[in-house]
């Protein structure tokens, strides 16, 4: 029988999401990796719990999550049912459809049909009525603004979702969605961009001169950005070579061509940074991303409990001087790396 420690939120500090009512923890749990069929649910379990304890109250997925896609709501679905039952209402679940997930023109993309049967099957996956936020998993070209983001407005004026969200808009859409969601009486409440020393995309001004983060600034709108450690490289794991078991060895999600000679490069300077500072690159990283205010939470993965508790210290040191800064800028370059890029529009 879990018991979630006592001091839970006396350990992670929080910000407020946009200008909403809705706190968020500084460092969220994101089951986008290691949370499929390939993990086990002990070892899930484990790494849930810890975020708990530690003061995670964000837990992040989607549907396809795993592998295989699903599998993750699933296997979050029995904690829920079981030790984490009673504390649901601590919890800030999330989840998103926009990516395929079944074969056929109805699992995939940004349609009405596909957003809001997605949800259903999310909830029933993991035993929810309703899920804290829904996001549009990125922007659908061939599907109106109206429809998707309509979608989202039927999911919380049903009660299946609390609030609405939006994932890998650029700076332009953005504010186009902002429009279309004005327009239908929507109001949402977070955008989620990958985000990282070497993935800066949302920094940089798009055709209309303005930056994803300027956009967010201005309208209030709260920012949880994700891949802070760039799917690992931003950790210790790739400083000497790579590893036969990690996931650019397996030429998934994180290609091994990623890892160039120039990134390279790059994190072994990054990480003296690091040393300097007396923390690991990885947790540098995530202090790096949340030194902006404008981004209120950092979803981080997790393959061990260990290597959350080591992420997780990244709050003990956010403060950087200027001439950090600085130094770190000149390091922290883009690495092409934006696996999302050429998925969304004109990122």
């Amino acid at each position: 029988m879990y018991t979630p420690a006592a001091d839970r939120y006396d350990v992670m500090p929080m910000r407020r999401c946009g200008h909403s009512g809705l706190d968020l923890p500084l460092i969220s749990l994101g089951l986008w990796q290691n949370f499929g069929e390939q993990t086990s649910l002990e070892t899930q379990r484990a790494i849930v719990h810890r975020a708990f304890d530690r003061g995670i109250t964000q837990i992040d997925l989607a549907n396809n999550y795993g592998p295989p896609p699903g599998s993750a709501e699933s296997n979050f679905g029995e904690m829920l049912r079981t030790d984490l039952a009673a504390l649901r209402d601590e919890l800030v679940i999330t989840t998103k459809a926009g990516y395929d997930m079944w074969p056929g023109p109805y699992g995939d993309g940004g349609s009405r049909k596909y957003l809001l049967s997605s949800l259903d099957a999310s909830l029933r996956r993991m035993g929810l009525e309703y899920v804290d936020i829904f996001y549009s998993h990125r922007f659908d070209p061939t599907t109106p603004l109206h429809e998707t983001l309509g979608a989202l407005k039927t999911a919380i004026d049903s009660g299946r979702a609390l609030y609405a969200g939006i994932s890998s808009y650029s700076a332009e859409r953005t504010r186009e969605a902002l429009a279309v969601a004005s327009d239908i009486g929507l109001d949402i409440l977070v955008h989620q961009p990958s985000y990282s020393m070497i993935n800066r995309w949302i920094e940089k001004p798009g055709d209309a001169g303005e930056s994803l983060l300027d956009v967010l600034g201005d309208v209030g709108m709260g920012t949880a950005v994700f891949s802070p450690l760039a799917q690992g490289m931003l950790t210790s794991r790739y400083l000497d070579g790579v590893p036969s078991d990690s996931r650019a060895a397996r030429d998934g999600s994180l290609k091994g061509s990623y890892l160039s000679k120039e990134n390279l490069e790059r994190i072994h300077l990054l990480n003296a940074i690091a040393e300097r500072r007396g923390q690991t690159l990885a947790q540098m990283s995530v202090a790096w991303v949340l030194r902006d205010p404008r981004v209120t939470t950092a979803l981080v993965g997790a393959s061990s409990v260990a290597q959350l508790d080591d992420t997780l210290a990244a709050v003990d040191n956010m403060e950087f001087s200027d001439s950090e800064l600085a130094e770190i800028d000149g390091h922290a370059q883009d690495g092409d790396i934006n696996l999302w890029a050429s998925r969304s529009s004109d990122l």
